[in-house]
């Protein structure tokens, strides 16, 4: 019995692998609910921060009406190309760190992120693809000098690296060093060592370094940050040691030599060196105008000098040891001055 006309033909299961076969499709509505919602604004500086290899993306929070949002990131490889979500999925940070999987140096790493609020999300945003060994930035390492050790003529130092290499990977270190006084004339030397010493350098002299790390991978070199500059001083020698030894006790001789000599010197000749240290005669000032103008007659120079520079004049004034009268007073036992001229 032939088909209806207007009735499809039915699907054969063999077929539909090899080609389509039409059947009739009925168009449902779809429930208001289920619309798709308005787009929320994309995150933006997207990009992924790694520090010795410690890695994270980062991003601008997104700035919208009624609230926070909450953020997904997914992650894929270049050789297993499907997104696949991280521990970051509906977050309300700006900072998803990569988890324990992706801590593969050498593999191509692409993220995406998007935000979300109930059934409206945004676009997603991809970063750039990320290759650890290639795009981390690598700190700065820890330098100490070994105090205990000190030499003349070379430092030892102790070099702490960053991070710890993995099988493969070879760490080297860049020491830059020259003399505090003069930084312009500046050496360096190369080292795969953490424990080496600088060489042919001058005893007590202050030197300053920096080290940077150098990080050797099969397909790459990264440079890291240099250190802060750290300054430490080179030990005296023996020789020189013994040499400012011998010049302290020379010079303590010297000066108790000198000290043996002054004394023996001002025992003997104490009358000359007392009769050089008296201080210089000088004529009393009325000799010295007499002798200036000999007209003047010696008492007339007498008598100016006594009215420039008048005396005073005392009297004691004793009672009898019959005298009965009372006590008198200071101001009567004073003599006044004319009685004191009177009896001269």
């Amino acid at each position: 019995m032939a088909p209806s006309e207007g009735v499809p033909k039915p699907c054969s299961p063999g077929r539909a692998r090899i080609r389509p076969c039409w059947q009739q499709v009925e168009v449902w509505e779809m429930p208001k609910s289920l619309e798709p919602s308005a787009r929320l604004p994309a995150p933006q500086g997207v990009m992924v921060y790694s520090y010795n290899f410690r890695s994270s993306l980062r991003w601008s929070p997104v700035e919208v009406d009624g609230g926070p949002l909450l953020y997904t990131v997914h992650f894929k490889t270049a050789a297993f190309n499907q997104w696949d979500e991280m521990n970051c999925t509906r977050i309300s940070g700006t900072e998803c760190r990569f988890p324990q999987l992706l801590n593969e140096r050498s593999w191509t790493v692409t993220l995406r992120v998007r935000a979300e609020r109930g059934p409206a999300v945004s676009d997603w945003v991809q970063s750039e693809p990320f290759v650890a060994e290639r795009n981390t930035t690598i700190g700065p390492p820890r330098v100490s000098s070994a105090a205990e050790a000190a030499f003349p003529h070379s430092l030892l130092l102790s070099i702490t690296p960053p991070f710890a290499p993995r099988p493969g990977e070879l760490l080297q270190y860049r020491v830059s060093y020259w003399e505090n006084a003069t930084r312009a004339t500046r050496k360096e030397l190369k080292t795969s060592s953490s424990l080496f010493k600088i060489t042919d350098l001058k005893e007590s002299t202050l030197y300053c370094l920096e080290v940077r790390v150098e990080l050797q991978t099969l397909y790459c070199n990264i440079s890291g940050l240099p250190s802060a500059p750290q300054c430490y001083s080179t030990a005296l020698s023996e020789a020189t040691t013994t040499g400012y030894a011998i010049l302290i006790f020379l010079l303590i001789l010297v000066i108790l030599i000198f000290a043996i000599v002054g004394l023996f010197l001002i025992q003997r000749y104490h009358t000359t060196i007392k009769y050089w240290s008296q201080a210089p005669f000088r004529i009393p000032s009325h000799f010295e105008e007499y002798l200036q103008d000999p007209s003047l007659t010696f008492p007339e120079v007498l008598e100016n000098h006594v009215q420039d520079d008048p005396c005073d004049f005392l009297s004691v004034v004793c009672s009898g040891e019959g005298s009965q009268e009372g006590p008198t007073s200071a101001e009567d036992k004073a003599p006044s001055p004319g009685s004191s001229r009177e009896s001269e």
